[in-house]
């Protein structure tokens, strides 16, 4: 049985987690509909039906909310790719683009190309700040991944033994992470345009990583 005491504290443990919940919600609602610099902080307290000063005990800046919807997106992102992990294809080349078009298809479910920048924004100019450092851990995971993913392929054979699985998979990353600012730069810019661009660039990758026959 729990008591009069551990009840109420998981209550309000519950409730909190319900108003960071809709915050947030209404912060990616809000910052894809209207677009992130001309959303006011009052406007997200309204629509998550909390007050202003709600808001700040949970993000103590815009900036903040936008870096937690970046996070949001991210680590579904690293979820879905842990699945292809376990069980990648076996050609190196279906394998990485079969992983980067994981990244590339949730890109926009939280974020507009709007926010992205201003993420990316925020990121070069206060890359000190927790924002600066929560983005670039963030994609230190991503590079991660990608070189956990040439890893298994090597140990499965499909990949030269003597590659440096971590340098490549940096390399990997940096081209698709290049590739994706160009990406969100234009607005006209469709998604199956970015995905054709880099497999001409990941297709001779894969080759010069294959194990010799």
């Amino acid at each position: 049985m729990y008591s009069r005491g551990e009840a109420l504290t998981g209550l309000r443990e519950r409730q909190k987690a319900d108003r960071h919940r809709r915050i947030l919600a209404a912060a990616v609602t809000r910052f894809q509909r209207d677009g992130y610099h001309s959303v006011r902080i009052e406007d997200l307290a309204e629509d998550a039906e909390v007050s202003v000063g709600t808001v700040y005990n949970y993000y103590g800046t815009k900036g903040d909310l936008l870096m937690a919807t970046v996070a949001l997106e991210v680590e579904e992102v690293l979820a879905a790719g842990e699945a292809i992990l376990l069980a990648p294809p076996a050609e190196p080349q279906e394998a990485l683009l079969g992983l980067i078009w994981q990244y590339y298809d949730h890109s926009l479910e939280y974020l507009s190309k709007e926010m992205w920048r201003a993420a990316m924004a925020l990121s070069i100019e206060e890359p000190h700040t927790p924002n600066g450092r929560r983005y670039a851990d963030l994609d230190g995971r991503l590079a991660d991944q990608v070189a956990r993913l040439v890893a298994r392929l090597q140990s499965r054979g499909r990949v030269a033994p003597d590659l440096d699985h971590r340098a490549m998979g940096e390399l990997i990353f940096n081209t698709l992470n290049a590739m994706f600012i160009e990406f969100v730069k234009d607005d006209g810019m469709t998604l199956d345009t970015l995905k054709a661009r880099v497999a001409a660039q990941i297709r001779p990758l894969a080759r010069l990583m294959e194990a010799p026959a």
